[in-house]
């Protein structure tokens, strides 16, 4: 691996060659999007939803620590 940088203008960026054949186009179109902000729009409301699992999961566990804690003591 080299340990040189490439100048920024020989650099390409990350798009899967599925996306990239899938705009019409190689690394121009992937740029041209990439212009535009806010012209994708990303659903998170699965990560919201195991968040809020994860959390719901830790408090009860660490409630239920604090309750066994009284009894050890």
């Amino acid at each position: 691996m080299s340990t040189k940088k490439k100048p920024k203008k020989f650099r390409t960026p990350n798009v899967p060659l599925e996306a990239a054949s899938a705009q019409g186009g190689g690394l121009e179109s992937a740029s041209a999007s990439r212009a535009a902000p806010g012209a994708v729009q990303f659903d998170y409301t699965h990560v919201r939803q195991d968040l809020r699992r994860i959390g719901l999961l830790a408090g009860g566990i660490i409630a239920t620590l604090v309750v066994l804690s009284f009894f050890i003591n």
